[in-house]
Protein backbone atom coordinates (compact mmCIF):
# COMPACT_ATOMS: atom_id res chain seq x y z
CA UNK A 1 0.00 0.00 0.00
CA UNK A 2 2.57 2.64 0.75
CA UNK A 3 4.77 1.67 -2.28
CA UNK A 4 1.46 2.31 -4.48
CA UNK A 5 1.15 5.63 -2.49
CA UNK A 6 4.40 6.83 -3.01
CA UNK A 7 4.35 6.49 -6.39
CA UNK A 8 1.18 7.57 -7.35
CA UNK A 9 0.56 10.58 -4.50
CA UNK A 10 3.01 13.22 -5.04
CA UNK A 11 1.85 13.20 -9.17
CA UNK A 12 -1.88 13.66 -7.35
CA UNK A 13 -1.25 16.39 -5.23
CA UNK A 14 1.51 18.16 -7.87
CA UNK A 15 -1.22 18.01 -10.40
CA UNK A 16 -3.29 19.77 -8.16
CA UNK A 17 -0.35 22.71 -6.90
CA UNK A 18 0.24 22.95 -11.05
CA UNK A 19 -2.92 23.56 -12.59
CA UNK A 20 -4.46 25.81 -9.45
CA UNK A 21 -1.14 27.80 -8.79
CA UNK A 22 -1.91 27.19 -5.20
CA UNK A 23 1.55 25.56 -4.64
CA UNK A 24 1.62 26.79 -0.62
CA UNK A 25 -1.94 25.96 -0.21
CA UNK A 26 -1.93 22.34 -1.56
CA UNK A 27 1.24 22.33 1.14
CA UNK A 28 -0.26 23.42 3.99
CA UNK A 29 -3.21 21.15 3.16
CA UNK A 30 -0.87 18.54 2.93
CA UNK A 31 0.60 19.25 6.64
CA UNK A 32 -3.26 19.52 8.37
CA UNK A 33 -4.29 16.35 6.78
CA UNK A 34 -1.06 14.51 7.67
CA UNK A 35 -0.93 15.76 11.07
CA UNK A 36 -4.71 14.48 11.58
CA UNK A 37 -3.99 10.61 9.64
CA UNK A 38 -0.91 10.45 12.39
CA UNK A 39 -3.56 10.96 15.32
CA UNK A 40 -4.89 7.87 14.10
CA UNK A 41 -2.08 6.34 15.30
CA UNK A 42 -3.45 6.99 18.86
CA UNK A 43 -6.53 5.09 18.08
CA UNK A 44 -6.07 1.96 15.92
CA UNK A 45 -5.09 -1.41 16.56
CA UNK A 46 -4.28 -4.85 14.63
CA UNK A 47 -2.45 -4.91 11.30
CA UNK A 48 -5.04 -3.57 9.28
CA UNK A 49 -5.67 -0.81 11.01
CA UNK A 50 -2.45 0.33 11.64
CA UNK A 51 -1.13 -0.13 7.67
CA UNK A 52 -4.48 2.08 6.63
CA UNK A 53 -3.61 4.96 8.98
CA UNK A 54 0.28 4.76 7.70
CA UNK A 55 -1.21 4.95 3.97
CA UNK A 56 -3.24 7.50 4.60
CA UNK A 57 -0.67 9.59 6.41
CA UNK A 58 2.05 8.49 3.48
CA UNK A 59 -0.86 9.90 0.87
CA UNK A 60 -0.82 12.79 2.39
CA UNK A 61 2.74 13.52 3.24
CA UNK A 62 3.21 13.38 -0.44
CA UNK A 63 1.77 16.83 -0.78
CA UNK A 64 4.10 18.09 1.42
CA UNK A 65 7.60 17.41 -0.16
CA UNK A 66 7.46 18.08 -3.74
CA UNK A 67 5.98 21.41 -3.03
CA UNK A 68 8.17 22.41 -0.44
CA UNK A 69 10.97 21.98 -2.46
CA UNK A 70 9.45 24.06 -5.46
CA UNK A 71 8.61 26.75 -2.65
CA UNK A 72 11.96 27.00 -1.77
CA UNK A 73 13.33 27.12 -5.06
CA UNK A 74 11.37 29.20 -6.38
CA UNK A 75 12.09 31.81 -3.35
CA UNK A 76 15.64 31.74 -4.32
CA UNK A 77 15.54 31.88 -7.71
CA UNK A 78 16.65 28.47 -8.61
CA UNK A 79 20.35 29.76 -6.91
CA UNK A 80 22.35 26.26 -6.29
CA UNK A 81 23.73 28.23 -2.93
CA UNK A 82 21.42 29.42 -1.36
CA UNK A 83 19.00 26.41 -1.87
CA UNK A 84 21.94 24.28 -0.67
CA UNK A 85 22.28 26.65 2.45
CA UNK A 86 18.75 26.14 3.20
CA UNK A 87 18.71 22.78 3.03
CA UNK A 88 21.09 21.60 4.84
CA UNK A 89 19.28 22.44 7.39
CA UNK A 90 16.90 19.26 6.84
CA UNK A 91 19.67 17.17 7.20
CA UNK A 92 20.95 18.99 10.87
CA UNK A 93 16.67 18.51 11.86
CA UNK A 94 17.09 14.58 10.90
CA UNK A 95 19.91 14.66 13.28
CA UNK A 96 18.49 16.29 16.38
CA UNK A 97 15.46 14.45 15.72
CA UNK A 98 17.16 10.87 16.24
CA UNK A 99 19.15 12.11 19.18
CA UNK A 100 16.14 13.36 21.21
CA UNK A 101 14.01 10.01 19.94
CA UNK A 102 16.97 7.89 21.11
CA UNK A 103 16.70 9.83 24.28
CA UNK A 104 12.95 9.09 24.63
CA UNK A 105 13.23 5.56 23.72
CA UNK A 106 15.44 4.96 26.73
CA UNK A 107 13.72 7.16 29.36
CA UNK A 108 9.61 6.23 28.53
CA UNK A 109 10.08 3.32 25.46
CA UNK A 110 9.11 2.95 21.65
CA UNK A 111 5.49 4.58 22.54
CA UNK A 112 7.35 8.33 23.06
CA UNK A 113 8.08 8.52 19.00
CA UNK A 114 4.12 8.41 18.46
CA UNK A 115 4.73 12.14 20.65
CA UNK A 116 7.69 12.80 19.19
CA UNK A 117 6.53 13.06 15.81
CA UNK A 118 3.17 14.47 16.55
CA UNK A 119 5.06 17.56 18.06
CA UNK A 120 7.22 17.46 14.84
CA UNK A 121 4.64 17.48 12.56
CA UNK A 122 2.52 20.12 14.46
CA UNK A 123 5.28 22.43 14.25
CA UNK A 124 5.83 21.76 10.63
CA UNK A 125 2.07 22.75 10.00
CA UNK A 126 2.28 26.02 12.21
CA UNK A 127 5.96 26.89 9.85
CA UNK A 128 3.95 25.99 6.62
CA UNK A 129 1.50 28.95 7.52
CA UNK A 130 3.95 31.38 7.99
CA UNK A 131 5.31 31.30 4.63
CA UNK A 132 4.52 33.06 1.64
CA UNK A 133 3.81 31.78 -1.58
CA UNK A 134 6.43 32.35 -3.91
CA UNK A 135 5.04 30.78 -7.06
CA UNK A 136 5.62 32.71 -10.93
CA UNK A 137 3.69 33.34 -13.47
CA UNK A 138 5.57 34.95 -15.94
CA UNK A 139 5.69 32.47 -19.28
CA UNK A 140 8.42 30.31 -20.06
CA UNK A 141 9.63 28.49 -23.23
CA UNK A 142 8.74 25.75 -21.30
CA UNK A 143 5.50 26.96 -20.27
CA UNK A 144 4.30 26.27 -23.77
CA UNK A 145 5.21 22.60 -23.99
CA UNK A 146 3.06 20.00 -22.55
CA UNK A 147 4.28 18.49 -19.01
CA UNK A 148 4.55 15.38 -21.66
CA UNK A 149 7.16 17.14 -23.75
CA UNK A 150 8.99 17.69 -21.06
CA UNK A 151 9.25 14.86 -19.22
CA UNK A 152 10.19 12.86 -22.09
CA UNK A 153 12.81 14.98 -23.63
CA UNK A 154 15.80 12.96 -23.74
CA UNK A 155 18.09 14.64 -21.13
CA UNK A 156 14.72 13.72 -18.55
CA UNK A 157 14.31 10.47 -19.51
CA UNK A 158 18.04 9.80 -19.32
CA UNK A 159 18.70 11.65 -15.62
CA UNK A 160 15.81 9.41 -14.65
CA UNK A 161 17.20 6.17 -15.68
CA UNK A 162 20.83 7.34 -13.61
CA UNK A 163 18.27 8.54 -10.56
CA UNK A 164 16.36 5.40 -10.20
CA UNK A 165 19.77 3.15 -10.68
CA UNK A 166 20.57 5.79 -7.67
CA UNK A 167 17.88 4.84 -5.43
CA UNK A 168 17.61 1.09 -6.57
CA UNK A 169 21.26 0.87 -4.93
CA UNK A 170 20.79 2.67 -2.03
CA UNK A 171 18.13 0.01 -0.95
CA UNK A 172 20.78 -2.59 0.45
CA UNK A 173 22.24 0.09 2.72
CA UNK A 174 19.06 1.41 3.99
CA UNK A 175 17.84 -1.99 4.58
CA UNK A 176 20.56 -4.30 5.79
CA UNK A 177 23.71 -1.90 6.75
CA UNK A 178 23.22 -2.49 10.49
CA UNK A 179 22.42 -6.00 9.82
CA UNK A 180 25.77 -6.32 7.62
CA UNK A 181 27.93 -3.70 10.15
CA UNK A 182 26.50 -6.59 13.31
CA UNK A 183 27.43 -9.35 11.08
CA UNK A 184 30.73 -7.96 10.66
CA UNK A 185 31.80 -7.43 14.55
CA UNK A 186 30.80 -3.70 15.03
CA UNK A 187 28.82 -2.89 18.19
CA UNK A 188 25.23 -0.94 18.23
CA UNK A 189 26.88 2.12 19.23
CA UNK A 190 29.78 1.73 16.54
CA UNK A 191 26.89 1.31 14.15
CA UNK A 192 25.02 4.33 14.69
CA UNK A 193 27.99 6.36 14.99
CA UNK A 194 28.93 5.16 11.23
CA UNK A 195 25.62 5.90 10.35
CA UNK A 196 25.86 10.03 12.12
CA UNK A 197 29.13 10.43 9.93
CA UNK A 198 27.09 9.92 6.51
CA UNK A 199 24.58 12.50 7.65
CA UNK A 200 27.39 14.51 9.25
CA UNK A 201 28.73 14.66 6.11
CA UNK A 202 25.76 15.52 4.14
CA UNK A 203 25.43 19.00 6.44
CA UNK A 204 28.92 19.78 5.59
CA UNK A 205 28.44 18.71 1.49
CA UNK A 206 25.25 21.27 1.37
CA UNK A 207 27.78 24.58 2.61
CA UNK A 208 29.63 23.33 -0.87
CA UNK A 209 27.41 22.15 -3.16
CA UNK A 210 26.35 25.60 -4.70
CA UNK A 211 30.23 26.70 -5.85
CA UNK A 212 30.31 23.26 -7.09
CA UNK A 213 27.23 22.50 -9.14
CA UNK A 214 28.12 26.49 -10.36
CA UNK A 215 31.52 25.09 -11.43
CA UNK A 216 31.24 21.36 -12.85
CA UNK A 217 27.60 21.87 -13.98
CA UNK A 218 24.79 19.63 -12.94
CA UNK A 219 26.00 16.96 -15.67
CA UNK A 220 29.10 16.27 -14.38
CA UNK A 221 27.96 16.65 -10.70
CA UNK A 222 25.95 14.02 -11.18
CA UNK A 223 28.33 11.58 -12.65
CA UNK A 224 30.38 12.39 -9.89
CA UNK A 225 28.17 11.65 -7.47
CA UNK A 226 26.97 8.06 -9.11
CA UNK A 227 30.59 6.99 -9.61
CA UNK A 228 31.88 7.88 -6.33
CA UNK A 229 28.67 5.86 -5.01
CA UNK A 230 29.04 3.19 -6.86
CA UNK A 231 32.88 2.97 -5.35
CA UNK A 232 31.13 3.29 -1.97
CA UNK A 233 29.26 0.19 -2.22
CA UNK A 234 31.67 -1.65 -3.51
CA UNK A 235 34.16 -0.72 -0.80
CA UNK A 236 31.56 -2.07 1.78
CA UNK A 237 31.39 -5.03 -0.69
CA UNK A 238 35.13 -5.70 -0.17
CA UNK A 239 36.42 -4.04 2.70
CA UNK A 240 34.07 -3.00 5.27
CA UNK A 241 36.08 -5.22 7.94
CA UNK A 242 38.70 -2.65 7.29
CA UNK A 243 37.23 0.93 10.02
CA UNK A 244 39.41 3.17 7.92
CA UNK A 245 37.64 2.04 4.52
CA UNK A 246 34.57 1.65 6.19
CA UNK A 247 35.24 5.52 7.82
CA UNK A 248 35.98 7.04 4.06
CA UNK A 249 33.11 4.81 2.68
CA UNK A 250 30.32 6.14 4.50
CA UNK A 251 31.70 9.98 4.06
CA UNK A 252 30.68 9.65 0.93
CA UNK A 253 27.11 9.66 1.37
CA UNK A 254 27.69 13.30 0.94
CA UNK A 255 28.18 12.54 -3.23
CA UNK A 256 25.49 9.94 -3.06
CA UNK A 257 23.01 11.97 -1.36
CA UNK A 258 23.52 15.53 -0.60
CA UNK A 259 25.63 16.65 -3.63
CA UNK A 260 23.62 14.70 -6.20
CA UNK A 261 20.19 16.08 -4.32
CA UNK A 262 21.21 19.26 -4.50
CA UNK A 263 22.22 18.66 -8.25
CA UNK A 264 19.10 17.19 -9.23
CA UNK A 265 16.87 20.29 -7.82
CA UNK A 266 18.82 22.34 -9.50
CA UNK A 267 18.18 20.28 -13.03
CA UNK A 268 14.82 20.17 -12.27
CA UNK A 269 13.44 23.64 -11.11
CA UNK A 270 14.96 25.00 -14.60
CA UNK A 271 13.99 22.00 -16.57
CA UNK A 272 10.56 22.53 -16.37
CA UNK A 273 8.14 25.34 -16.89
CA UNK A 274 6.43 27.65 -13.31
CA UNK A 275 3.41 25.73 -13.64
CA UNK A 276 5.02 22.52 -14.42
CA UNK A 277 7.26 22.43 -11.57
CA UNK A 278 5.52 20.57 -8.65
CA UNK A 279 5.14 17.91 -11.24
CA UNK A 280 8.49 18.04 -12.21
CA UNK A 281 9.29 17.43 -8.39
CA UNK A 282 6.22 14.59 -8.09
CA UNK A 283 7.83 12.51 -11.34
CA UNK A 284 11.32 13.04 -9.98
CA UNK A 285 9.95 11.55 -6.54
CA UNK A 286 7.93 9.21 -7.10
CA UNK A 287 9.82 7.49 -10.25
CA UNK A 288 13.03 7.87 -8.25
CA UNK A 289 12.44 7.67 -4.58
CA UNK A 290 9.15 5.02 -5.09
CA UNK A 291 9.84 2.99 -7.78
CA UNK A 292 13.75 2.67 -7.71
CA UNK A 293 13.43 2.38 -4.20
CA UNK A 294 10.85 -0.57 -4.00
CA UNK A 295 12.71 -2.30 -6.82
CA UNK A 296 15.71 -2.56 -5.57
CA UNK A 297 14.34 -3.54 -1.86
CA UNK A 298 12.22 -6.30 -3.96
CA UNK A 299 16.33 -7.43 -5.18
CA UNK A 300 17.92 -6.60 -2.70
CA UNK A 301 15.95 -8.80 -0.16
CA UNK A 302 16.28 -11.67 -2.69
CA UNK A 303 19.81 -11.58 -3.36
CA UNK A 304 20.77 -10.89 0.76
CA UNK A 305 20.27 -14.89 1.59
CA UNK A 306 20.61 -13.46 5.55
CA UNK A 307 23.66 -11.92 4.95
CA UNK A 308 25.42 -14.97 2.79
CA UNK A 309 24.93 -12.90 -0.19
CA UNK A 310 25.93 -9.50 1.10
CA UNK A 311 29.26 -9.27 -1.21
CA UNK A 312 27.55 -9.58 -4.41
CA UNK A 313 24.00 -7.15 -3.14
CA UNK A 314 26.55 -4.06 -2.58
CA UNK A 315 28.39 -5.56 -6.05
CA UNK A 316 25.06 -5.49 -7.44
CA UNK A 317 24.36 -1.74 -6.25
CA UNK A 318 27.91 -0.52 -6.90
CA UNK A 319 26.90 -1.84 -10.78
CA UNK A 320 23.88 0.01 -11.15
CA UNK A 321 25.18 3.32 -9.72
CA UNK A 322 27.75 3.26 -11.95
CA UNK A 323 25.55 2.30 -15.12
CA UNK A 324 23.69 5.10 -13.95
CA UNK A 325 26.78 7.34 -14.31
CA UNK A 326 26.48 5.73 -17.69
CA UNK A 327 23.38 7.47 -18.42
CA UNK A 328 23.96 10.68 -17.64
CA UNK A 329 27.54 10.68 -19.51
CA UNK A 330 25.08 10.11 -22.34
CA UNK A 331 23.27 13.42 -21.78
CA UNK A 332 24.18 16.37 -23.63
CA UNK A 333 25.44 19.12 -21.77
CA UNK A 334 23.55 21.59 -23.66
CA UNK A 335 20.13 19.92 -23.13
CA UNK A 336 21.01 20.49 -19.43
CA UNK A 337 20.07 24.24 -20.07
CA UNK A 338 20.42 27.40 -17.07
CA UNK A 339 21.28 23.91 -14.75
CA UNK A 340 24.63 23.22 -16.16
Amino acid sequence: MITFVRILGPNLWAVIADKSGKTLRVMQAGCVITLLSYLLLFEVQGFWGISLAFGLVMMFWTAIAPQMETITLNSVDGDAKTYSNIRLWGSVGFIVASIVAGILVDARGSESILLLNTIILSGLLLMSLLLKDASKSQATAQQQKSIWQVATHPAFVLFMLASVLLQLSFAPYYGFFALYMRDIGYDAQEIGWLVSLGVAAEVIIFLLAGKMINRMGVKYTLILCLVLTALRWAALAEFAHQPLILLLSQCIHAFSFGLAHAAAMQFIHFHFGDNQKSRGQAIYVSVSFGLGGSLGSYLSGHLWQQGEGAQLTFLIAAGASLTGALMMALVKSADMRKAV
